[in-house]
């Protein structure tokens, strides 16, 4: 059995070098709330860019003073970094005039990078009569973006149906997406199966796996309840009488999302976008197994 494990592992690796210099990271950070959130963020941010993301993206709320902190934060990456800014855009709360002028806004300004989303309904609110597909449109007829879209491989928590939530993907990549990033997920397989059915169904651009390293598992099972996510009984076990012991925490969450990027890659995945949580240390050790380096500036 041992011997086993260790040529399972050797296989991993090897692939894993194989790939190395061919494998593209995105990473996704959220808008701080305060100065010391600020400092956090920045810091985070200065971490990762050596290792030469695809691009960055920054999270966006409904209510206004977040969607500043978004446009803040993205002028400020655009002008002091080097980083291709992504800014999320939602439609739930604006109208069409109001997101053609904020789309010529950042086109204007060199943003080319957009990802689009619906947005989460707030309370009170009737059903929506817009979707994120409309919302790719309307950035299409604005300029020549680069639209990333989200894939749900557990199903969208408001669709009907597993084929519904498909039917709603491809309809977004047919008006325009570039890439779909998935929802954060655990069991590999789920993400396979619903790539497999992607393709199946026509839907021809990249799934990339949106990977979660975890740090806090109480704060995990709030996302996993919002989202629709389930969370195997092997990740309850592994994080089992550890809320008091925030290192080890660290070491399991490292060693859980390396295990899942190094089978993924096994499987052909070359593109991989990792929620930060604006806590760049399990991210960086996992884009180091990955093979990915600091660029060097010359």
């Amino acid at each position: 059995m041992a011997f086993h494990h260790a040529q399972h592992s050797s296989l991993l690796n090897q692939n894993l070098a194989e790939h190395n210099g061919d494998i593209n990271v995105s990473f996704e950070f959220f808008p701080p709330a305060s100065s010391e959130m600020e400092q956090m963020l920045w810091k985070s941010i200065l971490r990762l860019s050596p290792l030469d993301p695809k691009f960055v993206s920054v999270t966006y709320g409904a209510l206004s003073g977040v969607r500043d902190r978004t446009h803040n934060v993205i002028e400020r990456i655009q002008n002091e970094t080097s980083l291709v800014a992504a800014p999320h855009l939602t439609l739930i709360d604006a109208d069409d005039c109001e997101l053609k002028e904020l789309a010529k806004q950042y086109w204007n300004s060199g943003i080319d990078h957009i990802v689009a989303l619906r947005g989460d309904i707030p309370e009170g609110y009737d059903n929506p009569q817009r979707y994120a597909s409309d919302l790719v449109a309307l950035l299409r007829s604005v300029a020549d973006f680069d639209i990333s879209v989200a894939a749900y491989p557990e199903v969208h928590p408001d669709a009907l149906n597993a084929q519904s939530d498909l039917v709603n993907l491809k309809r977004k990549v047919e008006a325009g997406a570039s890439r779909a990033i998935t929802q954060f997920f655990f069991d590999i397989e789920t993400y396979l199966r619903f790539r497999d059915r992607c393709a199946a169904a026509g839907i021809e651009v990249e799934i990339v796996p949106g990977i979660l390293p975890v740090t806090n598992f109480q704060q995990l099972k709030k996302f996993a309840g919002i989202t629709n996510v389930s969370i195997p009984d092997w990740l309850h076990h592994q994080f089992s009488d550890l809320d008091n012991d925030p290192e080890t925490r660290q070491l399991v969450g490292a060693n859980i999302a390396i295990d899942m990027v190094k089978v993924l890659a096994r499987e052909g995945v070359k593109d991989f976008h990792f929620y930060t949580l604006n806590r760049p240390e399990l991210t960086y050790a996992i884009c180091h197994t990955l093979g990915i380096r600091p660029q060097k500036v010359a």
